[in-house]
């Protein structure tokens, strides 16, 4: 089965509005939302050029791809700058992914966070607890010995949906 929606009835009768059917939705503009047995991958920046979906839905539950710092110029590179632009690039990028999935920053529950320097903890950390004023989410955080594209952090977030 497969349906063609525009935004506005999908965010009416909600993402999972297909729960327990296999069905497929689509928005004709915006983000694209396809939903299997309870299952929506949400695609909000169009058809993903890597093996990955930006944000999926489960119930209740928003799950984040990891961010990088790439600018939102649409080139595809990293903000220039160090650790400092880098976070608080990745974290406008996953604010965006959130919001466009219908979810926000107040509601994340839970980030991970990979470094490439552990050293710069205290720096990602400046910037990082500026997005979360209130209530700050469970967090666990990993040195890598490389992430994508040479960024020096990498954040993933789940989140709470309405």
């Amino acid at each position: 089965m497969r349906l063609a929606l525009t935004l506005a009835p999908i965010a009416a009768c909600g993402l999972l509005a297909c729960a327990g059917r296999t069905a497929t939705q689509t928005a004709v503009s915006g983000p694209a939302f396809t939903t299997e047995n309870g299952v929506t991958w949400i695609t909000p920046y169009g058809r993903p050029t890597r093996p990955f979906s930006p944000a999926v839905r489960v119930g209740n539950m928003l799950y984040l791809a990891g961010q990088i710092g790439t600018s939102a110029d649409g080139k595809g590179g990293l903000v220039e700058g160090g650790i400092k632009p880098e976070t608080r690039q990745t974290m406008l990028n996953i604010k965006d992914v959130l919001e466009k999935s219908g979810s926000s920053l107040d509601r994340v529950v839970k980030c991970t966070v990979f470094m490439a320097d552990m050293r710069e903890w205290d720096s990602m950390n400046e910037v990082y607890a500026t997005f979360f004023p209130r209530n700050k989410p469970a967090r666990s955080a990993f040195g890598a010995t490389g992430l994508a594209l040479g960024a020096r952090v990498e954040i993933e977030c789940f989140a709470a949906v309405p």
